[in-house]
């Protein structure tokens, strides 16, 4: 028996287990300059809004300069049963029903994984696997939309389904970059052991140890360094991740970063 199959003998009774791990973003003074929107199953919006789901800065930019809380989104619909939308995710809220019955089988794929609906999201699979990799627009998967938003439990179900971490959207962001820049320690932990390249690049030249220190997740910043992160690549403009770390005045992520290069030094002994 694969380590998947309990999990959907469970779901087919209706029981979806737990994560029992306390799962907390990951952040010190700000949100990682990285704006999250939850992909709408329709829009009105213009091309160049919709191109506008994620922004990532590898630039030294103040906490008040990044997305604020009122730029986060819910799904059309849901939002007389759901609280005040901010990066918290939804089920950290409070929010168990995230969306009536109805509109939630209108949803996407990407949709369901963002929202951590986990049952619908089995239902789609069952009926479709091929939809497990599937990209939207941006080149997103839906194991890319649960480690953006969180979703630990979300993205070990879709890892253990066979989801390929390594997947690139359009602009090469990866579930990895992506769950290091909103600050998701145990989510780096879980891709890592599924063999996923840590210093893969995108678009600006960000890694997710980059992305990582952006944030001021110290946290994510000490799994990426034990997992062998590479802490000389540089993002376009031109900041290696200690670099990024003095200019923005992260003295926490300072002192990891110093404190991993200390323990390589006394082991080369």
């Amino acid at each position: 028996m694969s380590s998947f199959e309990p999990m959907q003998e469970e779901m087919e009774k209706g029981r979806i287990p737990e994560h029992k791990e306390e799962h907390r973003k990951d952040s010190e003074e700000c949100d990682g300059g990285t704006h999250c929107e939850v992909p709408e199953a329709t829009s009105n919006k213009p091309d160049d809004a919709m191109n506008e789901t994620f922004i990532l800065h590898l630039y030294p930019m103040q906490p008040s300069d990044t997305a604020s809380d009122q730029d986060w989104i819910c799904f059309p619909g849901t939002e007389d049963i759901l609280k005040h939308s901010t990066p918290i995710t939804n089920r950290q809220l409070g929010n168990e029903i995230t969306a009536r019955q109805a509109t939630l089988e209108i949803l996407s794929v990407h949709q369901l994984a963002a929202q951590g609906e986990m049952n619908q999201l089995n239902e789609h699979l069952n009926k479709d696997n091929d939809l497990l990799n599937k990209q939207d627009e941006r080149g997103f998967t839906p194991l890319m939309w649960a480690a953006a938003f969180g979703e630990y439990a979300v993205v070990k179900y879709l890892l253990l389904r066979g989801a390929d971490p390594n997947i690139l959207a359009h602009e090469r962001e990866s579930a990895l970059s992506l769950a290091s820049s909103g600050g998701y320690a145990d989510i780096i932990r879980i891709l890592m052991e599924f063999k996923v390249d840590i210093n893969t690049y995108d678009w600006n030249g960000g890694t997710p140890l980059l992305y990582a220190v952006r944030g001021n997740h110290v946290k994510c910043v000490e799994e990426l360094l034990a997992w062998g992160a590479d802490l000389t690549m540089e993002a376009d403009s031109g900041y290696s991740p200690m670099d990024l770390a003095v200019a923005l005045g992260y003295k926490k992520v300072q002192q990891a970063i110093e404190n991993h290069i200390l323990a390589l030094l006394k082991n080369k002994k």
